[in-house]
């Protein structure tokens, strides 16, 4: 092989490589509708019903709780509209969000008052998020609660 060929070659790998490792839209310019979702998430665990969690929750969800439960799009929905999870109130800080492709990472940390199957309480937490975006909307695929 001639070192024109190999550089040739070579030149060829590493545009289509750098082509492959970009982001297929999204990026910053999806982190507001992003956002915007995790916020009627919020709201939706406040005053849950399951039209307005399920349009935001993945069929396939997997939720883990930091008890070690692992819920199901069904069991999460469930727990919150019969009051078995109840969220009185949930404030979200430090949150960030980083867009890849139709997959974005949602980081906050949570602190809530809770009422769960009517015992009252109050609950801090370290939230992973990951979203998905599926026939033109973001959906919650997974999140992981670990406790502070």
């Amino acid at each position: 092989m001639s070192i024109k060929k190999f550089f040739l070659m070579a030149a060829s790998a590493l545009l289509f490589s750098g082509c492959a490792m970009a982001p297929a839209g999204g990026g910053a310019s999806a982190e507001p509708a992003v956002a915007a979702a995790a916020e009627r998430l919020r709201l939706a665990m406040i005053d849950p019903t399951p039209a307005a969690l399920g349009v935001l929750v993945a069929d396939d969800l997997s939720y883990g709780h930091s008890s070690g439960k692992v819920d199901t799009k069904a069991s999460f929905i469930g727990d919150l509209v019969a009051g078995k999870s109840d969220f009185v109130s949930i404030a979200i800080t430090d949150q960030t969000i980083k867009v890849a492709g139709d997959v974005a990472i949602v980081r906050h940390t949570l602190a809530a008052d809770t009422n769960d199957s009517g015992k009252p309480g109050k609950v801090a937490l370290k939230i992973l998020g990951i979203w998905q975006k599926q026939g033109g909307e973001w959906k919650m695929l997974a999140r992981q609660a670990v406790r502070i």
